[in-house]
């Protein structure tokens, strides 16, 4: 580990800048015939208009997500830490890979929206991360980033650009698959020699404090995380809109049903971290289509309730004889595990 992580890291960024040299070049506008009847903004003007929302959905990645998962009151230097690492070489990582399918064999040109869109691919596996938190050493993570960010570049390629489907919000391709993907690897990582809830798998009242700093951001920014790549002007007022309402309604039923199904009720804070983000999730595929504000504000209902009845009572067993996990718990925008050292119990983040 003394010289394996750090030749390992070190090799990954050499690489890096090496592709980046060979295959990278600034995206430069084209030669512009100026008409009085121009709408289409010049892309130095288009940088300028998403650098807000890049800036959103760049705090979501390295302080939402970050400090969401310091849930476990052993690992919050590590659910910050790692979080940083694994984001830092994914968006570089993120670049290349989306970069080649979608450049159609020229260089691949670095803008505002590749930026933002190479933040999309580490959120894919900042989520999955939080079903290994605690399981894997930083070597493990570096070798999941790598896999992860091509196989979700393949698939978010598959389903937007051959398949054709709405995903403005990235629901499916990286809230679905982030969760599932998550599922795999702490499967593969399971052990069946441990039965017993390990001691350190639990959160006090400061790291759920520190994790509830990280839901206030992601909720704060997520209208700009739907709608920071949806077509300019209407589309994207809508995309931001209905995640707004979605979210706000959203917590409220949480809020609602969290008492309901806890005892004496208390509000319990796994709900309130998690199921309250639900709303931006469930509303990020048809976020920028026309379905009116209060469908969005039924969705994030909905959303919520799903989500904290989910987490309380909706169980698949399977049997304990087996490499993956042996209970499975569906929560909300994120993972969170119970007995996650042995994989046993799994809460999988999405939104329904």
């Amino acid at each position: 580990m003394k010289f394996s992580f750090p030749l390992m890291a070190l090799g990954l960024e050499v690489t890096m800048i090496v592709l980046f040299a060979l295959f990278v070049e600034y995206e430069m506008d084209p030669i512009v015939i100026k008409q009085t009847n121009a709408t289409k903004l010049p892309k130095s003007e288009r940088f300028l208009q998403l650098y807000p929302l890049f800036q959103d959905v760049h705090v979501m990645i390295f302080v939402g997500f970050g400090f969401l998962m310091t849930f476990l009151k052993k690992y919050g230097f590590s659910s910050v830490g790692i979080n940083l690492f694994v984001a830092a070489l994914g968006l570089q990582w993120g670049i290349i890979v989306q970069g080649i399918l979608h450049s159609r064999g020229q260089k691949i040109q670095i803008g505002i929206k590749s930026m933002i869109n190479a933040d999309f691919s580490t959120a894919t596996v900042l989520i999955s991360f939080g079903a290994v938190l605690g399981k894997t050493s930083p070597i493990q993570m570096l070798v999941m980033t790598i896999l992860e960010i091509a196989a979700f570049a393949g698939n978010e390629y598959l389903v937007g650009e051959i398949f054709q489907a709405s995903d403005i919000g990235a629901s499916m391709t990286i809230h679905a698959f982030g969760a599932y993907f998550g599922l795999a690897v702490a499967g593969i990582l399971y052990r069946s020699g441990l039965r017993k809830r390990h001691k350190n798998e639990e959160s006090v009242y400061y790291s759920d404090l520190f994790a509830m700093i990280g839901t206030l951001f992601l909720w704060i920014f997520w209208p700009s995380f739907n709608s920071a790549i949806a077509e300019p002007g209407n589309k994207q007022n809508r995309a931001a809109i209905h995640t707004y309402l979605s979210l706000a309604a959203c917590v409220l039923t949480a809020y609602a049903f969290s008492s309901l199904v806890t005892h004496r009720g208390k509000l319990n804070m796994v709900h309130i971290q998690n199921a309250t983000l639900a709303g931006g999730v469930a509303v990020g595929t048809c976020a920028d289509m026309d379905i009116g504000p209060f469908v969005a504000m039924i969705i994030g209902s909905t959303a919520g309730v799903v989500s904290v009845l989910g987490y309380k009572f909706l169980t698949v067993y399977h049997s304990h004889a087996g490499s993956g996990p042996g209970f499975f718990h569906w929560n909300s925008s994120c993972w969170r595990s119970s007995y996650r050292f042995n994989s046993k119990d799994t809460y999988l983040g999405t939104a329904i």
